[in-house]
């Protein structure tokens, strides 16, 4: 699937090899072949997906995927509506700076419990340096969430992701967390 993808260089700034992954949008047999190899490769009911690119690869199993049972929305800042004590803020490193994200505890409740944590799988479109997806790791499995009055933890299972840049290692930053599992390694 590596022969879909288009590269910008220099963008969004200067050293840094864009990779798009919209191509895989622009074709129904590679979108249909690219969500059976994503429903695969997450195995829990419950999806963390980082705007906005992981929102369009994490959707879709809604409906193709058995296992997939709720999707946990993380956004920047300002777009998420939530109530007192409802959001959660990550502060996360990514190779062009750092930046902000938050998700709502009630969406991740929403969720389906397995014994006593949430297992969730963060899908996210681009691997690069694993900032974003360490950061959120990290928040998740700090948390405790509350549902139906019991108290449950968060279970980060794996790392799925539609392309993974090798060379920048990632990977390896990630797997201390938990398994790795990467559609396309470029």
């Amino acid at each position: 699937m590596k022969e879909v993808l288009k590269y910008y260089k220099d963008f969004p700034k200067e050293g840094i090899v864009f990779v798009d992954i919209i191509p895989f949008l622009q074709n129904k047999e590679v979108f249909a072949k690219l969500m059976k190899a994503v429903g695969e490769a997450c195995t829990t009911p419950n999806i963390i997906a980082p705007e906005a690119r992981g929102f369009l690869f994490a959707a879709p199993l809604l409906t193709t995927s058995a296992r997939v049972e709720n999707i946990v929305p993380v956004r920047k800042s300002g777009k998420l509506p939530f109530a007192e004590g409802d959001l959660h803020e990550v502060v996360i490193e990514k190779e062009y700076g750092s930046d902000k994200l938050y998700y709502r505890l009630s969406d991740i409740a929403a969720g389906t419990p397995t014994s006593n944590y949430f297992e969730v799988t963060i899908l996210d479109d681009v691997l690069a340096t694993g900032g974003t997806a360490e950061g959120l790791a990290e928040s998740l499995q700090s948390l405790k969430v509350v549902r139906d009055g019991k108290e449950y933890g968060v279970k980060v299972k794996e790392f799925v992701f539609i392309v993974e840049i090798e060379e920048l290692g990632g990977k390896s930053r990630l797997e201390r967390i938990a398994p790795v599992r990467s559609i396309t390694v470029i």
